[in-house]
């Protein structure tokens, strides 16, 4: 079995600030630094750190050799990614003192998904492989259709939420996995055990993994309900703490581990993610969730 992580690749900008800049302000960063980011890629990395074997499509342009470097560096295969000959996609990420964030993003390159590129990507996977998706690159319908009717297993991150994301026919996801804010958006519920009653009837068979900050995290599947806490760290940047989540949560199911493991390590990963600075190099290796000493935080 391979995972496809068929998502975004972006440039991170990221400013370190005392508060975010405000209407009608202007004020100066404390620093500013620069990493390899996007949701699609801090997946990937996760899902390699984790242990899966991972194959990451997406487009960048010709100032993006970088970040197809970093994911082969972590192990992933890159040999799929295109090359434009436009911008590649980039975020400007204001960091406060909190270690909260707030991202803008320029789609670039991500936004250069054709139909036929996508037909030539899942022309090297199967039935009973996985594709995992995010929404920071286009034509992502045509992505699920394509897949679904290849027999993919199907697994969606929907961040950033969208109307046309929420309009879209997503019936045939096997994995949410979300928070409480996009699975407000696709079912109009804010208790965590409605919103992911809801998704069941709203897409019949899915299971879903329902992110929800200080409160850990819920798993539903119809059947079976798990949750798991969170772990006292300093926070430092939540950068990367939500694609962290996903790539260990994933691959750690994908490694025949049950869902009790698959939430404890990526709750961990997670937590590791967050006490350290930008995105894709404050993923921690699968053996360093495993020897992680975190206190768990009681309620």
């Amino acid at each position: 079995m391979k995972i496809l992580n068929f998502g975004s690749l972006n440039i991170d900008n990221v400013y370190s600030m005392d508060h975010f800049v405000r209407p009608g302000e202007t004020t100066a960063s404390l620093k500013m630094e620069t990493f390899c980011g996007g949701k699609g890629l801090n997946q990937s990395v996760a899902l390699a750190k984790a242990g899966a074997p991972v194959y990451h499509a997406g487009k960048v342009g010709a100032d993006g050799q970088m970040l197809i470097d970093i994911l082969g560096e972590y192990g992933v295969d890159t040999s799929l990614v295109a090359m434009t000959q436009g911008h590649t996609g980039h975020a400007i990420i204001q960091v406060d003192k909190k270690g909260q964030n707030c991202i803008l993003l320029y789609g670039g390159a991500n936004q250069e998904i054709t139909t036929d590129y996508i037909d030539d990507v899942l022309a090297h996977f199967e039935k009973g492989d996985m594709l995992l998706l995010q929404n920071e690159i286009n034509n992502i319908d045509y992505i699920i259709k394509k897949a679904a009717e290849k027999g993919m297993i199907l697994a969606i991150n929907p961040s950033p939420i969208s109307d046309e994301l929420v309009k879209m026919d997503l019936t045939s996801i096997t994995y949410f996995i979300l928070n409480e804010i996009e699975g407000n958006e696709l079912t109009q519920e804010t208790d965590p055990e409605k919103i992911a009653r809801k998704m069941r009837q709203i897409y019949p068979g899915c299971v879903v993994v329902l992110t929800l900050g200080k409160q850990g995290v819920m798993y539903y599947d119809g059947t079976n309900t798990y949750t798991h806490g969170i772990y006292d760290v300093p926070v430092v940047d939540t950068t990367a703490a939500g694609d962290t989540f996903t790539g260990f949560f994933l691959s750690t199911l994908m490694q025949g581990e049950d869902v009790p493991k698959a939430l404890e390590y990526a709750s961990i990963a997670s937590s590791l993610a967050v006490s350290q600075k930008g995105a894709a190099p404050s993923i921690p290796t699968m053996e360093q969730v495993k020897d992680a000493k975190l206190k768990k935080v009681e309620f």
